[in-house]
């Protein structure tokens, strides 16, 4: 990857100090960029594109405890800022779900990512870790009144809580995600961000005879 900006560089170095579930975020962000070209190969996309995205896909993390947001999102703004390339900012936002896919760039580099954080090794969390991790989410998403059921997906990353729509209301599924995301902040230790998605579904049947 050549021609980056200096300051995109720069942060680039600060990722070395960064890890992700015990995997360094550098040494992650170069593997993407490996990966994301081998995939762009695959599929007749432009190479170099690829892994200028894969390579810059967390930058955001450099930053994230400066800036409010999702790290995607905030590296996408960076990408723009000193890269000049808005496909490349787009697969970058796109990489995590935060912004719907629209362009092949956008799977690539989100395929890479993951392949990247999930083969054999990449992390340390053992499967016990992992699981008391998931299940300790959930609990805590299902020990507020009206929530239905409550899923950790994403390894993690985000908590989907189904509410019962005759104990919840839309204004209080809005109230509910914040203190669902308050209660998460104060009593679970995690990496990154998780995102709490609370979904409330009414349904009216009837039968025609």
């Amino acid at each position: 990857v050549i021609g980056l900006h200096p300051e995109l560089i720069r942060l680039l170095g600060k990722l070395k100090f960064r890890s992700s579930y015990g995997q360094n975020v550098l040494t992650h962000s170069l593997e993407v960029a490996y990966l994301a070209g081998m995939l762009a190969a695959e599929i007749g996309a432009d190479i170099a594109r690829a892994k200028r995205a894969g390579l810059l896909h967390d930058i955001g993390k450099a930053v994230d405890h400066e800036v409010e947001g999702p790290h995607a999102l905030i590296g996408a703004d960076l990408v723009r800022q000193w890269d000049k390339s808005a496909e490349v900012a787009q697969a970058i936002a796109e990489h995590h779900g935060e912004a719907t896919t629209t362009s092949a760039l956008g799977f690539v580099i989100a395929t890479a990512d993951a392949i990247s954080g999930s083969r054999l090794g990449a992390r340390r969390e053992s499967l016990e870790q992992y699981l008391k991790r998931i299940e300790a989410l959930e609990n805590v998403a299902n020990s507020f009144p009206g929530v239905d059921k409550a899923f950790a997906v994403q390894a993690g990353r985000e908590v989907r809580i189904l509410v019962k729509p005759e104990q919840v209301d839309d204004l209080a599924a809005m109230r509910l995600a914040r203190d669902i995301v308050k209660k998460i902040e104060d009593t679970l230790e995690y990496p990154g961000q998780i995102k709490v998605t609370v979904l409330r579904e009414t349904r009216a049947v009837d039968y025609a005879k």
